[in-house]
């Protein structure tokens, strides 16, 4: 049981996108509420953003302020959420790649579950780091300069990562006790460490949800043909030379 008093008086910056996954974002937004933090989810743009459920549309959260506008100064730590598209749109972003950064550089905590290591890869903030993730992005952090491992949860100094959604309760316990400051910082593997090996099969359980997840709907259908019709025409209109005179 989560103690409602833990994280009375800490504010967490929950950085986030369209396309974050749902049960990655909303189980520990509520956790860390619970027990008494005053979360901001801070994104690209104000309003409402849409969450998924792998690649299917959720529910949507409310925007507190956008990156722009948000201070990490203001904040003990930072959450990342994953998904596909949530982190891919994140580490595009300079401004949330330098907010990020400033969390990393002040050493406040930091944590990211499933894709969000995307976002610190991008940030420049790997090199030299023990991590977790999805596997399926193990090549992209090692590439990026971190030793990864297979394993819920991994601690490297204020970095707290976690593979994906299966590991949920064992992270958010963690993330709990980093942004309370209750557990002390975990030391660096040593430079010669190795990373755990890439999978060779993706995991049964999510090719199994694929098989069987319902197809699209009429309105969804719709929608993906009206943004594919509104991009042609608008490549279109910018390929039209210009009249002299207009």
């Amino acid at each position: 049981m989560i103690e409602s008093t833990r994280l009375d008086g800490h504010r967490i910056a929950l950085l986030a996108a369209d396309g974050f996954e749902k049960v990655e974002l909303e189980v520990p937004l509520k956790a860390l509420r619970l027990a008494g933090a005053t979360v901001d989810v801070v994104s690209l743009r104000p309003g409402r953003i849409r969450g998924v459920n792998m690649h299917e549309p959720a529910g949507k959260v409310q925007v507190t302020m956008t990156v722009q506008e948000a201070d990490p100064k203001n904040y003990e730590g930072i959450f990342i959420p994953g998904g596909f598209i949530n982190p891919d749109l994140l580490r595009q972003s300079a401004e949330a790649r330098e907010f990020v950064h400033s969390f990393d550089v002040s050493g406040k905590p930091i944590a990211t579950i499933c894709h969000g290591a995307w976002v610190l890869a991008s940030a420049g903030m790997l090199r030299g780091r023990t991590i977790t993730s999805w596997p399926g992005i193990r090549d992209d952090v090692v590439n990026a300069g971190a030793i990864w491992l297979d394993q819920a949860v991994v601690r490297d100094g204020n970095l707290i990562t976690s593979r994906g959604p299966q590991d949920l309760m064992d992270f958010v316990p963690a993330i709990i006790d980093a942004f309370s400051g209750a557990a002390p910082y975990a030391e660096r593997a040593p430079a010669h460490a190795a990373s755990a090996p890439q999978r060779n099969e993706p995991p049964k359980a999510m090719l199994t949800a694929m098989k069987w997840m319902p197809t699209p709907t009429v309105r969804t259908a719709l929608g993906i043909g009206a943004i594919a019709i509104g991009a042609v025409a608008m490549s279109r209109r910018k390929a039209q030379p210009r009249h002299a005179g207009m």
